[in-house]
């Protein structure tokens, strides 16, 4: 290219030579010939120069198509090249996302194992302090390598499990022989102090040895201050019994082996008394509110019956039949001879007419409702305050509980029995309330229809003293007076 422009430029310059000059033209033959010479010169020198600048760009696209055909397959490596590192990026993202959960995933297990590990070392120091002093002579082993497998670097994490889960192992297996009794062999201390060896026998919470020459048979006590129990013999018909119950593991029991305690279950199941001081102090407040509500029921029955036996229609229509025909006194005497209430109430607004008959009806009906109502505010309060009395003592039970929680881990009876608490009050409450809806709920309704049925009276009875007297009850009416 760099030659090209050198000979274009120098045909231009020998093109410009060539012309003649504006001031003088070419005179001669010489000056014609040069010119001539020049231009053919020229000529040549610019078809060499055009021949050459074909053969460059001959060139120059014959090298073009590979330079661009191999630009475009960079080209696609580079693209291809990007696609992979997009796929690596998001590979490596889903990658540390899987490791951030993986951690988390980590971490939950390990606080799994923690807590577990807890239960566990809970679990083997309860055994230890529930096991008698015999059951140790065959629990003891396992239960001190699991007990000392934590402070040990010498095991790993698997044989510390192992041995944790090795005391459930144990004691699973040892439930499962307690239950008809379970007989192991090891040693026991007599009465005189003599060590015995022979074998032991767990039925409920008693512990029985006897010993492999049959010197020693009795009940097994713990000893204070000693990992070997003491043996109390038993008497003679006693302990043949039992000697040939251990060896063999058939035979007659002769004792109680739940002292008494199997018995005493059976009499509180269903004991109303311990139930109620279970439930803690909040049962009197309870038992007072039951108390009232039981009597005023009672006591609302027996008049409900009363005011039944009392009732007499056919003196109401006797007593409204008196007063149609306007003979008021012997209406009055029929009123005054009855106990119905409905009588009553007409007979005492009848007998106070000339004030106001609509006034003494309402008088006589207030009256005659009090008596109904009496009670009814009564087990209102009780329906109302035994629920509350039964949730205070579901939230002091719970407290107890709670503050048990936070000190004797050891005493799971004391938490449960405020637990018990609280759900024994709650089910008493709930109970009188229930109980003293159901009664409510009746007196409401006979007395709604004690009221209807007085004021169905009351409005026949105003109609009739108040309507214009016709000629025959005027003159009865004056022959009365």
């Amino acid at each position: 290219m760099k030659r090209i422009l050198t000979t274009m430029v120098l045909m231009a310059s020998m093109v410009r030579a060539a012309q003649p000059a504006p001031e003088a033209a070419p005179s001669g033959q010489a000056g014609t010939a040069v010119m001539g010479g020049l231009s053919q010169s020229a000529q040549t020198e610019l078809e060499r120069a055009t021949a050459e600048l074909n053969e460059l760009r001959a060139e120059v696209a014959s090298e073009k198509v590979p330079l661009a055909e191999e630009l475009a397959k960079w080209e696609d490596q580079l693209i291809q090249g990007r696609k992979k590192l997009d796929q690596v990026q998001r590979l490596a993202d889903a990658g540390a996302m899987g490791m951030v959960a993986l951690k988390a995933e980590q971490k939950a297990r390990e606080d799994e194992l923690s807590y577990i590990a807890n239960l566990l070392d809970e679990y083997i120091r309860v055994c230890e302090t529930k096991s008698s002093v015999s059951e140790m002579q065959a629990l003891g082993v396992t239960l001190e390598a699991a007990k000392q497998a934590p402070g040990n670097p010498t095991l790993t994490p698997d044989e510390i499990s192992d041995r944790r889960v090795a005391v459930v192992d144990l004691t699973c297996a040892r439930l499962a022989e307690a239950i008809g009794g379970m007989r192991f062999g090891g040693v026991a201390v007599g009465p005189d102090g003599t060590v015995e060896e022979g074998q032991f026998l767990v039925v409920g919470p008693s512990v029985m040895f006897c010993a492999t020459n049959g010197s020693l048979t009795g009940l097994v006590i713990p000893q204070p201050g000693s990992a070997k129990p003491l043996v109390r013999p038993m008497e003679n018909e006693m302990q043949a019994g039992l000697g040939e119950l251990i060896k063999t593991g058939q035979g007659v029991l002769p004792l109680d082996p739940s002292r008494g305690g199997a018995l005493k279950a059976m009499v509180q199941k269903f004991d109303i008394i311990s139930i109620f001081e279970k439930g803690g102090p909040i049962m009197w407040p309870l038992l007072v509110a039951a108390t009232l509500s039981l009597l005023t029921v009672t006591e609302r029955l027996i008049f409900l019956t009363l005011e039944q036996s009392r009732r007499n229609p056919q003196a109401v229509q006797r007593f409204l039949e008196a007063v149609t025909e306007g003979n008021f006194e012997r209406a009055l005497k029929v009123g005054g001879k009855s106990k119905f209430f409905v009588l009553r109430a007409l007979a005492y607004a009848l007998e106070h007419r000339e004030k106001s008959i609509s006034n003494a009806l309402l008088y006589s009906q207030s009256r005659e409702m009090r008596r109904y109502r009496r009670g009814i505010p009564i087990l209102d309060t009780v329906i109302t305050l035994a629920p509350l009395l039964g949730l205070l003592g579901t939230v002091t039970g719970m407290m107890g509980s709670f503050a048990l929680i936070g000190g004797e881990l050891s005493a799971p009876g004391a938490i449960t029995g405020g637990i018990s608490e609280a759900l024994i009050a709650t089910a008493f409450g709930l109970g009188v309330a229930i109980t003293s809806l159901i009664p409510f709920n009746m007196l409401n309704t006979r007395m709604e229809e004690a009221r209807q049925e007085m004021e169905a009276a009351a409005i026949q009875l105003e109609l009739l003293v108040n309507r214009p007297a016709g000629p025959l009850e005027a003159m009865a009416q004056h022959q009365s007076n």
